[in-house]
């Protein structure tokens, strides 16, 4: 069976991509466990220690093909708030329950859960609830190429809105 041994971050600009595998935030933190891409290329990760593999990263293949990393769409509560003093405090509480985060300027992604839904709600957050990739932030012992926080990214079009709003795709078309 075709073995993967090493990861590129970030993927392999200029390089052709010979398959893709779709993984959920759970099953991107791996060492070692058999794949199957969507082309239909079958091998085994086989790395030597569990690494959390991000949305676009590269695995090379012992046959020098490229297999890229997409993050699936998850269900995920949106938690907006007003200010940047409100997501602070907001993260404050969430990480106080160990929960990974996806932090941005004025909102935090997290896995649906209801009860911490509620204490957002009572924090005065707004939750939205969403389907989107999920990429909560590494923590302080993350591998290298965990990114630091990030600016606001836009929309995906796997969303789900509960409020009527309009927004740019920041593709040249908008919906609302």
């Amino acid at each position: 069976m075709l073995r993967a041994l090493r990861v590129i971050p970030g993927g392999a600009a200029g390089h052709t991509i010979d398959d893709v595998v779709v993984l959920d935030h759970t099953d991107r933190h791996r060492r070692r466990i058999t794949l199957n891409g969507v082309r239909g290329i079958s091998f085994l990760l086989d790395l030597e220690s569990a690494t959390a593999l991000r949305n676009g990263d590269a695995l090379v293949l012992d046959d020098g093909r490229l297999v890229e990393i997409v993050a699936a769409p998850e269900e995920l509560s949106e938690i907006r708030c007003g200010n940047a003093l409100q997501v602070a405090r907001m993260a404050w509480h969430l990480g106080n329950r160990h929960l990974p985060a996806e932090i941005y300027e004025t909102r935090i992604r997290i896995r649906r859960d209801p009860i911490i839904e509620d204490m957002a709600r009572g924090l005065g957050g707004k939750i939205v609830l969403i389907e989107a990739p999920f990429e909560p932030e590494g923590g302080a012992y993350a591998a290298p190429h965990t990114p630091a926080p990030r600016a606001p990214a836009p929309h995906a079009h796997e969303h789900k809105h509960t409020d009527a709003c309009t927004h740019d795709h920041h593709a040249g078309h908008k919906h609302g």
